[in-house]
């Protein structure tokens, strides 16, 4: 079953060699049981770890049922440690946040046969322990523990029992129960092969083998062992199964359980990744509010409107210089109204300007707007108190105004204005209409605003003969090009240009602008989110560092998984799994965080906010990933230990 031929183990310490194994022979059958003694540092240990596939000779040959183990990948002794060989420790092993039972099933965890509840009994019935299964370790005996571990090395009805000192932490009267246990196992046709100090454990055996200074120094049968016709073959290997429901709840529970044995460790690591994904949601619900509400201000006034403004875009220059020499005066707001009537509906000319107005002991410095009689229909304004002025305000420069929303507020606590006197730059103004209330939008309020008579800004106000802008608003949204190529060519024959001649004006459309602004509101999003998702980063670098330090604390942990067959990749999933498992609890409470801090911004402040479902799903995408991403080397480096080294590190 077993042939060692000239097995030597060499440790390198740095420049110091030790030769823990010497050129050992050695045969083992079918069913014998083994007992190997020697003194401390003898090798007798290293000789068991060799045997169990757990550790590699730095030379020889190791043959397990004919087949040489030195050309078998890792996952073949994956498989072999859990399916051919059952280990029992000295000091038990067992995982003190699983009970017995599941202490008990996790070798069946890793294999790739389907679980089965009835092994995991049958195991517990050998030893004795049913009544115990719902127990923890710190709540059994050390003899039960023992049995516990003796029991899990039986559950995958293995051919081969490999025990290091079973009985060294045990009393006597518990020893002799696990010699008992271990013998009728052998009298089953398992072999078993023990590590012991004992000379009185030693008896147990059929075979006592002896090694000192790394060599077998006697081999020495004491019975005649029995012949049992029960034919075995290397297990090797465990299928291509890598997902198992059990493995995923088994990784799960896990996850869990050490999630919230670690309370205080757990919350400062989801901090992190919750600060960075309620930032992300607030922020863009903050830019996605800001496109919305300007958006659906641009909408309200139509999509059917053209803006006129003077001066071009041209040579680096911008409008507001080559405004200076190139104006739009009145005449072309009534050549316009005039020439293209079959084409637009309402026409405004615009003097835009700023000033200081004032009622009683207030002020305010509010958007005055010099226009005439269709101003509120081109610009969606409704009348609340009172009426719009009409042309005969027009034509005789009437000082008279109506004033938006905001202005009645601060200048008149929301009283109806209607009649009172307003000095607008030290003239006197009649208020004879107010405006319903349009809302303040991300970029200004619409509502701080006085309408005057186009001809009274000019004249009275400003002393200018020429206006702002033109706005328009076409008669349906078909007719939008067609509308802009006339005006253009109207306005450059008036102002003496040739067809091919730069425009001294802009034409732009509502459409235009709205792209425009979206465009804006978007890359300003963007970059929101960006800033945001910084704090995720950092959040990500402290998953990696806690992760790292998670490995540290179960090393021992990961060398009894890989000893009962845990493949590298199920190490991996392990802790890949507990990393992901505390960035959605982050991604969730952040989602949670980020959408109330959103309503909240919205309450207190006068931004619009709007929590998009795209934003969630980002922040909640982006916390996997970075579970995923940070938790993968920590989760490789355990993944990359030595089941030997896992299990002697301290």
């Amino acid at each position: 079953m077993i042939t060692l031929k000239k097995i030597t183990k060499i440790y390198t310490t740095g420049k110091i060699k030790l030769e823990a194994l010497k050129d050992i022979n050695l045969e083992i059958d079918q069913g014998e049981f083994v007992a190997i003694m020697g003194p401390s540092g003898s090798g007798k240990s290293t000789l068991l770890n060799i045997l169990g596939c757990m550790d590699n000779p730095t030379s020889g040959n190791y043959y397990l049922y004919e087949q040489d183990v030195a050309g078998l990948s890792e996952t073949d002794l994956s498989g072999i440690r859990n399916k051919t060989f059952g280990f029992v420790f000295q000091s038990f092993n067992l995982l003190n946040y699983l009970n017995a039972g599941q202490n008990i099933e996790l070798p069946l965890v890793y294999s790739d046969h389907p679980y089965s509840q009835q092994k995991v009994l049958t195991s517990l019935e050998k030893v004795n322990l049913t009544e115990r299964a719902m127990h923890k370790p710190q709540e059994l005996s050390g003899g039960q523990q023992q049995r516990v571990a003796i029991a899990r090395a039986l559950v995958n009805n293995p051919g081969i029992i490999l025990a290091d000192e079973p009985t060294g932490n045990l009393d006597s009267k518990s020893g002799q129960d696990i010699m008992q246990i271990l013998t009728s196992l052998n009298n089953e046709g398992i072999t078993v092969i023990l590590v012991t100090h004992d000379d009185h454990v030693a008896s147990s055996a059929h075979r006592i083998i002896h090694i000192r200074d790394g060599k077998v120094f006697s081999d020495t049968r004491t019975r005649k062992k029995k012949h049992h016709e029960k034919p075995v073959k290397l297990h090797a290997g465990q299928g291509k199964s890598f997902f198992s429901i059990k493995k995923i709840k088994q990784n799960l529970m896990i996850a869990l359980k050490s999630i919230i044995m670690k309370k205080m460790r757990t919350f400062l690591t989801t901090l992190g990744i919750l600060i960075g994904v309620a930032s992300v949601i607030s922020m863009i619900s903050i830019g996605e509010g800001a496109k919305a509400d300007i958006t659906s201000n641009i909408k309200k006034m139509g999509a059917n409107l053209l803006f006129i403004h003077a001066g071009a875009r041209h040579r680096g220059m911008s409008s507001a210089l080559t405004a200076e020499r190139n104006r739009l005066t009145m005449k072309d707001a009534e050549m316009i109204t005039e020439e293209e009537k079959n084409l637009i509906t309402a026409l405004t000319p615009m003097v835009n300007t700023s000033g200081t107005v004032v009622y009683q002991n207030r002020s305010i410095k509010p958007n005055i707007q010099g226009v005439n009689t269709h101003f509120p229909e081109i610009n969606n304004f409704k009348i609340k108190y009172g009426s719009f002025f009409d042309d005969k305000a027009i034509n005789l420069k009437d000082r008279v105004a109506v004033v938006g929303n905001t202005v009645v507020s601060n200048l008149f606590d929301g009283k109806n204005p209607v009649g009172s006197y307003i000095k607008i730059n030290r003239l006197n103004f009649l208020i004879i209409g107010t405006f319903e209330p349009k809302g303040a939008s991300f970029m200004r309020d619409e509502d701080e605003m006085i309408a005057i008579p186009v001809t009274t800004a000019q004249k009275r106000l400003l002393g200018i003969d020429y206006i702002s802008s033109i706005n328009i608003k076409v008669k349906d949204e078909n007719l939008m090009d067609a509308a802009e190529e006339r005006i253009k060519a109207l306005l450059k024959r008036a102002h003496g240009l040739k067809e091919n001649d730069e425009a001294d004006f802009e034409i732009r459309s509502q459409m235009e602008l709205l792209q425009n602004v979206q465009q804006t509101t978007k890359t300003f999003t963007l970059l929101l989110g960006g800033i945001a998702s910084i704090s995720l980063l950092v959040g990500g670098i402290g998953i990696m560092n806690i992760m790292l330090v998670t490995v540290m604390e179960r090393i021992k942990e990961i060398g009894l998984r890989k000893a009962i067959g845990a493949r590298k990749s199920d190490i991996l999933y392990q802790f890949l799994t507990e990393s992901i498992i505390i960035c959605f609890l982050g991604g969730l409470i952040g989602i949670l965080l980020g959408m109330t801090v959103s309503k909240l911004i919205a309450q207190f402040t006068q931004w619009k906010t709007s929590v998009s479902y795209f934003s969630i799903l980002l922040s909640f995408l982006f916390s996997f990933l970075i579970g995923l991403f940070f938790g993968i080397y920590p989760a490789y480096k355990a993944s990359s230990l030595r089941p030997i080294e896992a299990l002697r590190y301290e």
